[in-house]
């Protein structure tokens, strides 16, 4: 049996267990839940792959894929008690639109570059959706400086970029240049649109250099974090609070953690 045979008989069984959970004899939690409360545990969940793929945790990576793909038929089993759609049609759906946006692998045309792929993704996108905007159906949903990113991203098939992660970063220096004017008038709503344009620029300074901002920004939250967390431990075995620690205290423990 090959491992595509493997995997769909366990997909199976997987669907079939949805069904015991939310049938009549099922578990009460998840009878009780519906599309919307979902997506909170459908959230935490990616995040949660997204950590263990960096941990570089192939254990983990497998688990937390097994409880996204969980979610996935959860919620498909919610909307096939509303007639909506059935899990098949998910995967048959997403079955025809990998075979459908990649003609250069299972059709004649050919394209050799990750670029030009990423091009004709889009390109056909809109085409199939009859989108008369290049932003329109765009999700809201989605962290702010994620959608910075794929802002960035979908303008740039047509062209309409920086040309280089140098040039971009040019640009950022002129953005903090007008918060730091915005900053002088005191003036709070500009403020707040110089600190988005400077935010925006630089989600698509990574961009350019192939990084993923939202990821970048986790990680300095959770080296920001183990830093703090020394600092507090550290004061702790001198018999200080942190509320009673200086600044000066507190900094050069800041430097001593950088060194851990």
């Amino acid at each position: 049996m090959s491992d595509a045979e493997k995997a769909g008989k366990e997909f199976a069984k997987l669907v079939r267990i949805l069904d015991v959970l939310r049938g009549e004899n099922g578990c009460p939690w998840d009878k009780e839940q519906d599309e919307k409360s979902i997506i909170d545990y459908f959230l935490e969940e990616v995040y949660e792959v997204v950590d263990a793929v960096y941990d570089s945790n192939s254990r983990s990576v497998a688990e937390e894929l097994g409880d996204v793909l969980m979610e996935i038929v959860f919620l498909s089993r919610i909307f096939e008690e509303k007639d909506e759609f059935k899990v098949s049609e998910v995967i048959k759906g997403i079955n025809h639109k990998m075979v459908r946006r990649h003609p250069h692998v299972f059709g004649p045309k050919k394209i050799n570059s990750p670029e030009k792929v990423s091009a004709v993704w889009w390109k056909q996108k809109n085409i199939e959706k009859k989108r008369k905007s290049l932003y329109e159906g765009f999700c809201k949903s989605t962290p702010a400086l994620l959608s910075s990113l794929q802002i960035g991203l979908k303008a740039s098939v047509y062209g309409f970029d920086w040309d280089s992660a140098k040039n971009t970063l040019k640009k950022v220096k002129e953005e903090i240049l007008e918060l730091e004017k915005a900053l002088e008038s005191g003036k709070k709503e500009d403020v707040l649109e110089e600190t988005g344009d400077v935010l925006f620029t630089l989600a698509n300074v990574s961009r350019h250099l192939g990084i993923n901002p939202e990821i970048a920004l986790r990680r300095a939250n959770d080296k920001f974090i183990k830093r703090f967390k020394y600092i507090e431990q550290r004061l702790r075995e001198s018999g200080k609070k942190i509320d009673e620690a200086s600044i000066q205290e507190m900094d050069k423990l800041w430097e001593e953690s950088k060194m851990k």
